[in-house]
């Protein structure tokens, strides 16, 4: 059985013994990784990005206050929790800190109920926190990626190939004669339908930067990032036959098939590339390959250039 993977707590003090004695209460639990001082304390929260961060407040160069600023005008840092741990007690240094989103306070010396209570909660709430997170990115009915995840990565990998001049391709797919096969079948059935051709995309698509997701109602969208038009019509091309040989369970024992079109776009984006005309040209394509008859693939073709 897989291991269930550790929540993660970076552990910042100047104080060796400090250290020690956190690790000693918390690692069990939690992956436990420690920084010594600020700096290294914004270096490491940046590249190994733990759930949460236990912050002494007093270190030599850089204290505890300015770490917190600094995390929290980073992207990358500025989600993650970040529980004092101090000496200090008064209210004016908990108002400071609370001020610039400190999530909590630990006093010491240490009372080992308290620190494990104290990050537990915040554990909790980041977990819960990700639940939500998921959840909302992911189509219930299908169980893939949604049109907002998608277009969330979509993004992402548009700006990449910008960055990195890599050519990155998008397959549009409608389920062909859908509304036929509800009618035929019902809703439910037309349900389990939707689900395979779903399933095919996802196990397709072997690469770690390829995208499988829901656009919408019937029809499908599949983002290759890094991947000219000769690697995109060889999927598309493998999506389609494996949806057209793909057997779809009835409750009484039956089988029945649905077949896929779908239509292909390559860009090499420049910082003058319109995503949404990106986006269009491939569902040009689509509609391409449904005015030729359904069940294919076409990619396409620009007749101004």
């Amino acid at each position: 059985m897989d291991e269930i993977k550790k929540n993660s707590v970076l552990i910042v003090d100047d104080e060796k013994s400090n250290l020690v004695v956190l690790t000693h209460l918390l690692s069990r639990e939690y992956t436990i990784y420690t920084a010594k001082d600020g700096r290294d304390a914004i270096n490491k929260a940046g590249a190994l990005l733990p759930d949460i961060i236990l912050l002494d407040i007093i270190m030599p160069e850089m204290d505890g206050y300015e770490v917190l600023a600094t995390l929290k005008n980073s992207e990358e840092t500025r989600d993650i929790p970040v529980i004092f741990i101090t000496g200090l007690d008064s209210g004016e240094d908990e108002e400071k800190g609370l001020a610039l989103k400190a999530a909590d306070y630990i006093i010491k010396p240490f009372r080992a109920a308290t620190v494990k209570l104290r990050v537990g909660n915040q554990v909790q709430i980041v977990n819960q926190l990700r639940t939500i997170k998921r959840l909302s990115m992911i189509d219930q009915m299908t169980d893939i990626p949604n049109r907002r995840n998608f277009d969330d990565r979509l993004n992402m990998e548009w700006l990449r190939a910008i960055r990195e001049k890599t050519p990155i391709s998008l397959l549009m797919i409608d389920v062909d004669k859908f509304k036929t096969y509800n009618d035929t079948y019902g809703h439910q059935q037309g349900d389990v339908a939707l689900q395979t051709v779903a399933k095919v995309c996802a196990q397709t698509i072997k690469r770690p930067g390829d995208f499988a997701a829901r656009w919408g109602g019937e029809e499908f969208a599949v983002l290759l990032a890094v991947s000219d038009t000769k690697g995109a019509l060889t999927i598309a091309e493998q999506i389609r036959t494996n949806v057209e040989s793909a057997a779809i369970s009835h409750p009484d024992g039956g089988v029945t098939k649905v077949t896929i079109s779908i239509g292909v776009n390559t860009d090499f984006p420049d910082c003058g590339s319109s995503l949404d005309r990106f986006i269009s040209r491939a569902d040009s394509a689509l509609y391409t390959a449904k005015e030729k008859g359904r069940n294919r693939v076409c990619l396409y073709e620009d007749t101004d250039a």
